[in-house]
Order: C-alpha cells, then structure tokens, then sequence
C-alpha cells in the first residue's frame, strides 16, 4: 500500500505563508524570465482598431484587466451584443479606449478595474474549475467562501486533480501567467501504479510526442516506491489539458491521484483543503516584476 502523502509536499521555492494573516515573504524565482515577443514589424493592424492615442487600450484588454471575464469570453460578450459604449452596442474588441467611462454590461455601468489581487486555494478532487456546471456537478464556486471579490482560477485542475489553483481579479494577469511563453512553473505529485524507471522519467526532460500533441520539457523524479506504487514529482511549464495523466498513462502508469503543490513561487504547503489565502500586495508586486 502507498503511503499518504505528507501534509507538506517537498518544496521549490520560497512558502507563500502559514496563516490566513500572514502571505509569503517576496519571491525569489528559479527561472529567468523571457522577453517579451515583438510584433512583427509588417505585421497589419487588427480589423477594427483606431489610430491608437497615449493612455489608450483595447476594450476587451480593459474589460479583461477589471475581471469582467477572460479576453475571449469578453470577445464573445461583445459578438452577442451585450456590451455597449454610452449606450451603443460596441461592434469590436479591438475599439480603443482610455478608460470604462460610459461602459456598460448587459446594461450595468463597469466599474474601474481594482487593484490587482491573488489568491491560493487548496481545490478538493471531485470538484470542477468552472463557473457552473449544466449538470449539477460541484464546483470551486460553490466552495470558495463568501466575501471575496470575483475571481476567475489562472489554469485549471481537471475534477480529480487537486492542489493549488490560484484565483485572481485580474484577467489579464491570468492571461500572462497561463501563457507557455512566461515560463512559469507548476509541480504536481502523482500517486501511480506501474512500473517506471529514473532514467525513463530522466528522457522528459527533452519533451514528447504523444499522438501527435507535443509536450515541452518536464522535470519529472521517482519519489518513493512501495511494491508498483510509487510517488512522483513533475514540475513543467506549459500546463496542457491533462498533460501530466496523459504523459504518466503513455508509459503505462494508472494515476491514482495527482496533486499540484506549486504554481511559481506560490506553494500550497499545509493550506487546508477548501481554504483560500490571499497574497500580500508587496510580494505580488515582487513577482510581477519577474514577468516583464
């Protein structure tokens, strides 16, 4: 029989705090960050974009950034006509503005986006990252305590997954930190049943190809071992849909549980299941500027 994992999985990087009272102390990252991609210099303006002045953004970009919704939902939002600009429907994502002045949705004034936030959430298994479910299954909103600002998860944890979902008012910070591109890292420890060598586990780290889905590098170690089961760790950076349970079942491993424990510097140490903890201003800020 496996045993249980410990109440505090083995850590990477600095602990984002013990109690509700107290977050982390200021991050300390062990990647570099990447430059930001340039626009291709013959590259042609989005369809519908004004001559863009000082201080001026994308709607959708300021929607987003005041957590209305992600990008691509705001993008639908706007196609089905429910935001408008001093009364008028908005025909495009892309119309720039200096600030949500005179926006409304589905009729009601939007406010200014708050400063940002973020928060740690310890997700239960059998719980579903969605705003709702049409089948009446449970999920992270109708856990998450009452009295928080509204908060859209950065990534997903699949039902059966649990661990570290991170939460924020922020679209596009969500947007920056789920992208392959930031090269922020996740860690996740799986339960497994089968047989599974270091050195086999060692080869992830050049990537792979599973039907024809190419997955990146992933740092991936044998923890411990009782009989065929065994504990892994495996850190990686691109967070596809299912990634780990797909990589572990390509080797021919039943994956028992999967926990993630860590997202960057944030980890979820001994956070209690359904608990959430927000993150200090400062040490947000600190982390932020590592993204640049």
């Amino acid at each position: 029989m496996a045993q249980p994992p410990s109440k505090r999985p083995p850590s990477k990087g600095p602990a984002s705090g013990k109690t509700p009272a107290r977050a982390a102390k200021p991050p300390r990252l062990r990647w570099d960050s990447k430059p930001a991609r340039k626009p291709r210099p013959d590259a042609a303006p989005s369809k519908g974009t004004l001559d863009r002045k000082d201080g001026e953004e994308r709607i959708a970009k300021l929607l987003a950034r005041a957590g209305i919704a992600s990008r691509r939902e705001i993008e639908r939002m706007i196609a089905d006509g429910r935001i408008t600009l001093h009364g008028e429907k908005v025909e495009t994502p892309a119309t720039l503005l200096k600030s949500l002045n005179g926006v409304a949705v589905d009729g009601k004034p939007v406010k200014q986006p708050e400063p940002t936030k973020l928060f740690l959430f310890h997700k239960p298994a059998n719980c579903l990252t969605a705003e709702r479910d049409f089948s009446g299954r449970k999920t992270i909103y109708d856990i998450l305590p009452a009295g928080l600002p509204r908060l859209m998860p950065i990534g997903r944890l699949d039902l059966n997954t649990e661990g570290l979902l991170l939460l924020t008012n922020d679209g596009e910070f969500k947007r920056q930190m789920e992208l392959p591109s930031t090269g922020v890292e996740r860690t996740y420890r799986a339960r497994a049943f089968g047989d599974i060598s270091q050195a086999e586990l060692e080869e992830l780290i050049h990537g792979i190809e599973i039907e024809g889905v190419r997955y990146g590098k992933i740092d991936a170690n044998l923890e411990r071992r009782t009989g065929r089961n065994g504990w892994l760790e495996m850190t990686l950076t691109e967070g596809k849909n299912r990634e780990v349970r797909r990589v572990l079942e390509h080797f021919g491993l039943e994956v028992s549980r999967l926990i993630r424990t860590r997202y960057g510097p944030f980890l979820l140490a001994d956070l209690p299941v359904g608990a959430v903890l927000e993150v200090r201003r400062v040490d947000l800020i600190n982390f932020r500027n590592t993204l640049k």
